[in-house]
């Protein structure tokens, strides 16, 4: 017995994949996805929405600058980033039920990395032909006819790979402004970076990378088996049924062929170029397009349809027992999904709450603690507190500025004749605010005591509060 001295390779060297186009069920919602979610991304920014004149007209924006994010009529504040946290998670409990109830199917139908991969081959497609065209083309040598129709297709990914990434930065800025600042060459050098490096990524990424992205850059083929159970649905071959494969030629024996006519369908239209009938793979994305070129296949030659099918691990036991499929919905509606869909719902609807209920007006307290108290002349203890005031409305707002406490302390307003401050409309305000305790009361020779701040906007009688302490003299 000899053993190599060699080490396992990590990375197979890309062999190059040349799907063929196919048509069915899948492939037109395939078809259907890429168009809705090419359009959403490139269109959003140039939506108008009208906020009123002192805010941006842009339906969706990210205001970098003045740390705000707009979508649409809701607005979202720094301090109210939970709604983002809030989002995420619920982004990625949908991923995980999809994922325990229908395999990859994000990855096969909505992930970026499929969409634009998916956009490159239809133009290649357009460009190169089909799938032997193409295979013939790659190789014939370098001649003026190649050539031409590389740079062809090249220009044409460049041009997709442009308005891609011009079309991120459109959201993080006034897109018509910042469109006509890029053309004339006054942008800043952030939003050509910016473009330049989201073209290149999506130009190597969707034009010569491609399925190696999903399968050696990707981490989610690797923990998806953590979100899977053997009643999830996934892109499945019934080999029970298929095999022995055969071409099922008027010949001896032909009668005790499978179904399965090895005539390589599924494996053409791949667009990561595997072949199903070896069963389940990190590669596979479960896109399904062998679904549809299978079907195509049977019912070319007479037989049954769903040959490969979409198909949970438990169907294979049930149906070589020769009992009737199970219902997709019975595998897709079970504990773990209806647990994931249940905390999916309970986060959007505690999110949507917290979004009606929240108020127009707020504040932060930061009590200033060097030093943590000043005895004035007459023995006044005084505490210094920065509190910045927000102003979520679209008016100026007068802000009474008020301290609850049982030890009965007074308080006074920075820059101000007495306690209100203007706080201008969509702004945050910083104000200082300096409270005093009594020489001789309780706060003043108490090292702690607890208070209470309270914001009134004296136009529509809202509050805000917010708790802090007050720190006096330790008599003991």
């Amino acid at each position: 017995m000899t053993t190599s001295s060699e080490p396992p390779k990590l990375y197979a060297a890309r062999e190059p994949v040349f799907p063929r186009r196919v048509k069915g069920n899948f492939r037109n919602l395939k078809w259907v996805i890429m168009a809705i979610t090419l359009a959403i991304y490139y269109v959003t920014p140039w939506i108008r929405f009208d906020r009123g004149p002192s805010l941006p007209d842009q339906a969706v924006l990210v205001d970098l600058a003045n740390r705000r994010f707009f979508f649409f009529w809701i607005e979202i504040w720094p301090h109210e980033f939970y709604f983002v946290a809030g989002l995420l998670i619920m982004a990625g409990l949908g991923l995980f039920l999809f994922t325990s109830a229908l395999g990859r199917v994000w990855c096969g139908y909505s992930c970026p990395q499929t969409v634009w991969t998916d956009l490159f081959f239809t133009v290649e497609r357009w460009i190169e032909g089909d799938r032997n065209a193409r295979v013939r083309l790659w190789n014939a040598k370098w001649d003026a006819y190649k050539i031409r129709l590389r740079l062809f297709k090249w220009a044409v990914w460049l041009a997709i790979a442009v308005a891609t990434g011009g079309a991120w930065v459109f959201y993080f800025t006034d897109a018509p402004t910042l469109l006509g600042d890029l053309l004339t060459g006054q942008a800043h050098i952030v939003a050509y970076t910016t473009i330049a490096v989201l073209t290149a990524t999506t130009f190597v990424f969707g034009g010569f990378m491609r399925e190696q992205v999903c399968i050696y850059m990707c981490p989610w083929p690797r923990i998806q088996a953590a979100m899977m159970d053997e009643h999830t649905i996934t892109v499945a071959y019934r080999d029970w049924r298929g095999e022995p494969r055969g071409k099922h030629r008027k010949a001896e024996g032909a009668d005790q062929l499978g179904d399965c006519i090895d005539c390589n369908a599924c494996v053409n239209v791949c667009p990561v170029g595997i072949d199903i009938r070896d069963g389940q793979q990190l590669e596979c994305i479960t896109c399904a397009l062998c679904i549809d070129a299978c079907d195509d296949m049977m019912a070319k030659v007479g037989k049954e349809r769903g040959l490969i099918d979409y198909m949970a691990l438990t169907d294979e036991e049930n149906e070589r027992a020769g009992n009737k499929k199970v219902s997709v919905w019975k595998h897709i509606f079970r504990p773990r999904t209806i647990i994931y869909t249940i905390l999916w719902s309970g986060i959007g609807i505690g999110l949507t709450v917290a979004l009606f209920m929240r108020g127009e007006i707020d504040m932060t307290v930061a009590p200033v603690r060097n030093p943590l108290y000043v005895t004035l002349s007459d023995g006044t203890i005084r505490n210094t507190y920065d509190i910045r005031l927000r102003n979520m409305t679209h008016e100026d707002a007068v802000f009474a500025v008020s301290v609850v406490s049982e030890a009965g302390l007074e308080i006074s307003l920075e820059g101000e004749d007495n306690t209100t401050v203007t706080v201008p409309a969509d702004e945050t305000h910083l104000q200082r605010v300096y409270v005093y305790a009594a020489p001789n009361s309780q706060a003043a020779q108490t090292e702690r005591t607890d208070i209470r701040f309270w914001i009134e906007n004296l136009a529509t009688n809202e509050r805000s509060s917010q708790d802090s302490s007050f720190a006096g003299r330790d008599m003991e």
